[in-house]
Parts: structure tokens; sequence; C-alpha cells
């Protein structure tokens, strides 16, 4: 004969400390709990909503250029600072933390067009349209340190004097090489004042250049006669070309999947693409309304931030079609450069009003210590979501977006266009022969031809 005997000690349910909560111990058996979805659906909304009322992105503006921001660069080797150029040829050192400036590199006599740092974050590298390339030191200085200093200004390693101005530079991630864009794609040495490679595929200018971060001798970039082109430093020549039907502004490849890349173009759509087949994107990402002007990948690898000439900053997901969040200000214009920073918390903007302006990667999240009673919290609170995502109500509030009055009307004539046009496509196709006219989609469409 069996005996169920109901056993529980003291020592369980004593609470050690005053502060301590009461033990309480739930009984999970779904015959008990007859509302427990109910419930759960109720705490997922409450949380959407939540995440409405604590959403407080924007953190600080960071002023001191006299100009618009042209570029940004982030240095891999310290996580609180973030390079700025001008285009009255100012070039900055940001510490974000204080968000004030540690020190700056004065020289160029132009606007300044490229900025990117040395994988051990050493060495600076810079080039404008007064056609030099300078090679900077990078101090390892503080606010502090740079305050006891009556000047904090840094003077050039090296000068190089070339032919034509630049327009964008990268470092390779594992290497002494960095590559300019200009009148063609140039490989530069760090001990060479020429470059040491050139490539050239047609006469347009190049506009902007990114190396891989998995294979150190591939690169990508975009020119001014609509095209992307990828190189290889072993080979002597432009390996392939894509010809869009606009223009491409910037190009970043994702960190975790050095193989995919994706581009921000003029017609105000991202256009993600895999290095391997070309002749169709793998994702278009849509809701800007005006150009994109610059796109960085997070560290993570699964979203990316983009700038636009709509005054916005949008974040997407790597594979999704639509932003999950927007970011404006009334005093924010045109925004020309975008970066995550490099633990992926943050974003920062600069824009055309000499302001850089950090934001928060998560527009809800807490900063600060969590304690870890409010981690769990969080975690729950992120975990119903996701579960119930898919009901109406709670994919409505989790969708849901204030937007400035410009781009609500842009972003509607847009969809009445869109939508003419599918119609319009619709009734040729119903009045032609069968089979006469073919649709391609979007992911296609804006694809002109493929040269390799």
């Amino acid at each position: 004969m069996k005996v169920k005997v109901i056993s529980r000690s003291t020592d369980e349910f004593t609470r050690e400390r005053s502060q301590d909560l009461q033990r309480v111990f739930r009984n999970f058996d779904p015959n008990l709990r007859k509302q427990e979805k109910a419930v759960e659906y109720v705490r997922a909304l409450n949380a959407a909503k939540l995440d409405k009322v604590f959403a407080r992105p924007f953190i600080g503006a960071m002023d001191g250029h006299i100009d618009s921001i042209s570029c940004m660069a982030k240095n891999p080797n310290y996580l609180k600072g973030i390079f700025s150029g001008s285009m009255d040829g100012d070039i900055r050192l940001w510490d974000i933390a204080s968000r004030r400036t540690v020190c700056q590199f004065p020289g160029h006599q132009g606007a300044v067009r490229g900025l990117t740092a040395s994988t051990d974050g050493r060495i600076l590298v810079s080039c404008g349209t007064d056609c030099t390339v300078r090679l900077w030191n990078v101090p390892v200085a503080t606010i502090s340190d740079s305050d006891d200093s009556s000047d904090n200004s840094m003077k050039p390693l090296a000068v190089h004097v070339w032919k034509n101005a630049f327009w964008g530079v990268d470092h390779q991630w594992d290497g002494n090489l960095f590559a300019t864009a200009g009148a063609q794609v140039d490989i530069w040495d760090h001990n060479r004042s020429q470059p040491v490679n050139t490539f050239q595929w047609g006469n347009d200018s190049v506009i902007s250049v990114r190396f891989n971060p998995g294979e150190p001798d591939l690169l990508a970039a975009s020119a001014s006669d609509r095209s992307l082109i990828l190189y290889d430093l072993r080979m002597s020549s432009p390996a392939r070309k894509l010809i869009m039907r606009t223009k491409t502004n910037s190009i970043s490849w994702n960190p975790m999947e050095p193989m995919n890349f994706t581009a921000a173009n003029e017609d105000c759509n991202c256009y993600s693409y895999d290095a391997r087949k070309l002749d169709e994107a793998k994702c278009v990402h849509k809701d800007h309304v005006s150009a994109v002007m610059d796109i960085d990948y997070s560290p993570t690898g699964r979203e990316f931030v983009t700038g636009s000439y709509d005054r916005t900053v949008r974040i997407f997901q790597y594979n999704g079609g639509h932003s999950r969040e927007i970011y404006h200000t009334k005093r924010m214009q045109r925004v020309f450069c975008v970066k995550f920073t490099c633990d992926a918390s943050y974003v920062i903007s600069g824009s055309d009003d000499t302001n850089l302006r950090l934001w928060k990667a998560k527009a809800s999240e807490q900063l600060g210590v969590l304690l870890p009673r409010e981690r769990k919290k969080h975690e729950y609170h992120e975990a119903v979501k996701n579960r119930y995502k898919h009901l109406p109500e709670v994919k409505r509030i989790v969708r849901h977006r204030h937007l400035p009055k410009p781009i609500f009307k842009a972003a509607a004539l847009r969809r009445t266009m869109t939508e003419a046009e599918r119609r319009k496509e619709e009734k040729r196709k119903a009045h032609s022969a069968p089979g006469s006219i073919s649709t391609e989609p979007l992911r296609k469409r804006r694809i002109i031809q493929e040269v390799e």
C-alpha cells in the first residue's frame, strides 16, 4: 500500500533576513490553471504597451563641429571612442561616455570624406577633397588628460598627396593595407607614399569602399555609374560588377555572415546581396522616403542601422523587409553617417546640423546596472511578447510609430504610387496574350545586368 505524505522543511520557507522575499511554491498543472493563456496574453499586451511608455531612445548630442558631419569611424580597440569628420576639414575624437572631445586632428583643407582606424586602433586614416591621405597616431588620452593640456591637437604621421579627390576610405581587417575611393580604387600601405595597387573598371568615380571582415583580400565598392563592384587583391583585375537602376551611396558587410553585404541605395531602399550570387537580392529593406546615405551593421550581425536624407535614422533586422525602429528629432537635419557602437548597445548619427547624436539601440532598454529580478522580468516580458506577436492587437502596438508629418505624408504618397503601378501592371497583363508579359520580383527588378 502506498502512502503519500506531505513533508515540508521549515528551512525552505524561513527567511534569512527580513528583506528577503517569502518563498512561494506554485503548481503549474494546466488542469488547475484554466486561464493561463488568457493571463499570458494580457501580460504580452501590457509588455508591448510598457515598451511604448518607456521608449526614450535619445540620450544626448555631441556638439563641437561648425559644419556638416560627413563621415565617422569606430576605434576597434577602444569602446568609448568615435571619430568624426566634417565638411570644413575638422576631425575629432569623442569620448562617448562624457560626450566631449578628447582631441582634434587639424590639417585637411577641404571636406573630410573618409575616416577609418586600423584593427589595432593605433592608426587613423583620413582622406578628403583636398586630394590628400593623412595618417594620424591615435592617442590613448582620456578626458582628464585632455583637460590638463592646453593644446589637445595632433600632428599627422604622414601626408600623401595624390592626383584626385577622395570620397571614401576603409582599412583592411587584418593587415597594414587600406583602400581609398576616388577616380579609381587605390590600395595603400602604411609605409608607402604611393599606392601599391590600383583597380579601375569604367571611367566613373568610386563613392564608397568596404573590406570584407572574413576575407581580408576581398573588398566591395560602389561607383557613380550605379554599379557595385567586387575586387580581389590577389587578382590583377576587378572580379565582378553589378549595375543597378539607381546609385548606391554606401555598403556594409555582415560581420557574422561575411558572404553577405547590404547596399544603401538612392531609391529609398536597402538591398542585401550574397556576394556569390549577385543576380538577385536576398532581401529588400523598405521604409525610408528619401535616399539612404549611410549604413552600418551591428557587431552581432542581426541588424543594421541606416541614415537617410529624409532626416531619420532607422534600424532594420538583417532579414526584415521593414524597419523595427525609427529615430527622429525636430532639430536633426539630413543624416549623412551612422554607426553602431562596438558593443551593439548604442547608435551614433551625424547630420547636417553639425551634431552627433547618441541613441539607444533598443528604445525602451533600461540603462545602468540591472538587479537579477529586474533582468528576469525583462526577459519574461520579451518572451511573452515574442509568443503572442502574431496576434493582431499585440502586433499593432509593437509596430506602431509616431512619424513626423512630412515623412508620414511622403510614405502615404509612395504607397499610393506603388499601388497604382501594381494595378497598371495587372491590367496590362490581363489584356495581353497569356505568357507575353512576365512580372519580375522587386529583388530582380532593380538590377540591370551583372558583368564578370
